[in-house]
């Protein structure tokens, strides 16, 4: 990507990381501190270039949520990565926003949210337009209303739409209907960096960090008080009822930026987490294997009270571990070049076409045995298409 000169060296970092979870490359965190920078948060420009193996979750994450969605009895917890990509995304785009924080004094809340609709609009627009457009080409079950749930899509209320129904879903957000898990992201960070803002500057860093943990466990308190099985809808598409899954990759992002390099809670939390790594990915990959969430077999109140939470924490324990521990088994199994490519570069536009491009196989008569294999080729070809000819040139415009 191309750095004019006249951005800030905060800009060009978030901007680049944007694409990806990276470490922003900045002055070593000993000279923050002697001159005085840093603003409670020592560490949060530390870094010392891309965190591959956070590239490698988001793929994995990916590849589970689509074979979730065409074999679902290989795994039908296989909804839980889009759990793991809630908890990645409150952790990179805090510690982007921490930075900025640490550096500035300030968090330039116009720039962000225009760099954050220019990484996700167009390309989430363009599949929105290419499938309202087929619609009126291909007479197929998938195009019903294809429409309206484009706007719906568009607009990144899905989620919201959805947590209103309280029985089967409605064919009003049916071709899109993928999108919810967009739409609380969207949600997110729209509230989360005006609170964090205020959050900055009106307490101080440590205080921040305990009305970050503080916040973590109003959306479990608000689950309870909410669980019955006719509120699983509400509950697994609500921005308010999931947004603790976001927060707890929040709060990491505060902790490290709070902790000193020399710090001993610092080495702590680096052994800790590089001991529980392995255990955090085997629970989570035994979620996905055995325990149905989204489904109406799987409406329990431990998964949609205290699951939500419990998946947040074991993903927030691996996130760690790719962070501080970058020569670790699990870091460099992750940091697998094409794996970190592809999360890189494709996993935003995998999720985006892998919903429609299966359906559309599906509707054409592909056989089941056949949808898997033929969906993913689909799917890649796609989000290739998406990142050459839509993400990538405008990041380069940028």
């Amino acid at each position: 990507m191309s750095t004019p000169t006249n951005r800030s060296p905060v800009d060009a970092a978030v901007e680049v990381a944007e694409e990806s979870p990276r470490s922003v490359v900045a002055p070593t965190t000993d000279a923050l501190h002697r001159s005085g920078r840093g603003r409670g948060f020592p560490s949060a420009l530390r870094g010392g270039g891309r965190v591959a193996g956070l590239d490698g979750l988001r793929t994995v994450a990916v590849v589970l949520v689509i074979v979730y969605h065409v074999k679902p009895d290989l795994v039908p917890g296989g909804s839980v990565g889009v759990d793991v990509f809630f908890t990645l995304s409150g952790f990179v785009i805090t510690r982007l926003l921490i930075a900025e924080y640490a550096r500035t004094g300030g968090i330039g809340l116009r720039s962000f949210y225009k760099r954050r609709w220019l990484r996700l609009g167009p390309a989430m627009l363009t599949m929105c337009a290419v499938t309202a457009l087929l619609s009126l080409a291909f007479p197929l079950p998938l195009f019903d209303g294809a429409w309206t749930a484009a706007v719906l899509a568009a607009v990144s209320v899905v989620n919201l739409v959805r947590a209103g129904e309280s029985g089967p879903y409605s064919d009003l957000t049916s071709p899109l209907s993928h999108t919810w898990s967009l739409g609380v992201e969207e949600q997110f960070y729209l509230a989360w960096p005006l609170l964090l803002l205020l959050l900055l500057r009106r307490t101080t860093a440590r205080k921040v960090l305990a009305w970050v943990a503080a916040l973590c466990v109003v959306p479990l308190l608000w689950r309870l008080a909410l669980w019955d099985p006719s509120a699983a809808h509400r509950i697994y598409n609500g921005p308010d009822t999931r947004a603790d899954q976001l927060l707890i990759g929040a709060l990491l992002a505060v902790v490290l930026a709070r902790l000193r390099a020399d710090d001993p809670r610092l080495a702590l939390l680096r052994r800790w987490s590089g001991r529980l790594c392995w255990p955090a990915l085997a629970l989570l990959g035994l979620v996905a294997w055995q325990i149905p969430i989204a489904e109406a077999s799987g409406w329990n109140p431990v998964w949609y009270t205290v699951g939500f939470l419990f998946a947040a924490v074991l993903t927030a324990t691996v996130v760690a571990t790719l962070d501080l521990l970058p020569r670790s088994w699990p870091s460099r199994l992750l940091s697998i070049g094409a794996l970190a490519w592809v999360g890189r570069n494709l996993s935003y536009g995998m999720y985006l076409w892998h919903y429609p491009a299966i359906r559309l196989l599906s509707d054409l008569g592909v056989p089941d045995d056949q949808l898997l294999p033929m969906g993913m080729v689909a799917t890649v070809a796609a989000a290739l298409a998406s990142y050459a000819l839509v993400e990538r040139p405008l990041a380069r415009r940028k």
